[in-house]
């Protein structure tokens, strides 16, 4: 059975801070990320990305979505959700 990593926006959020979920330095964080941008990240680090735009993060009271990322198993939770934020960045310019 493949592995499916799952991405939350709240991980690469600026305004979340890290006691609350945010898995990157502030640094790399950009502000309120986007499922679309996350699921387009991913495909350009080269994983298959599925958006469930319905889903609410167990901290959220609204719903933002998560990315279920397919085909990651040769990269780490955390080494994956760092080149998703570095990737919203270059993308938003």
């Amino acid at each position: 059975m493949a592995v499916e990593n799952v991405v939350w926006p709240r991980y690469i959020d600026a305004s979340v801070s890290r006691g609350d979920g945010r898995r990157v330095p502030l640094e790399d964080a950009v502000e309120e990320p986007t499922v679309d941008e996350i699921a387009q990240a991913v495909q350009q680090i080269g994983y298959d990305a599925v958006i469930e735009r319905e889903m609410i993060h167990p901290r959220e009271w609204e719903p933002r979505g998560r990315v279920l990322v397919q085909g990651a198993e040769d990269s780490t939770k955390n080494d994956l959700v760092q080149a998703v934020a570095a990737y919203v960045g270059i993308l938003r310019g």
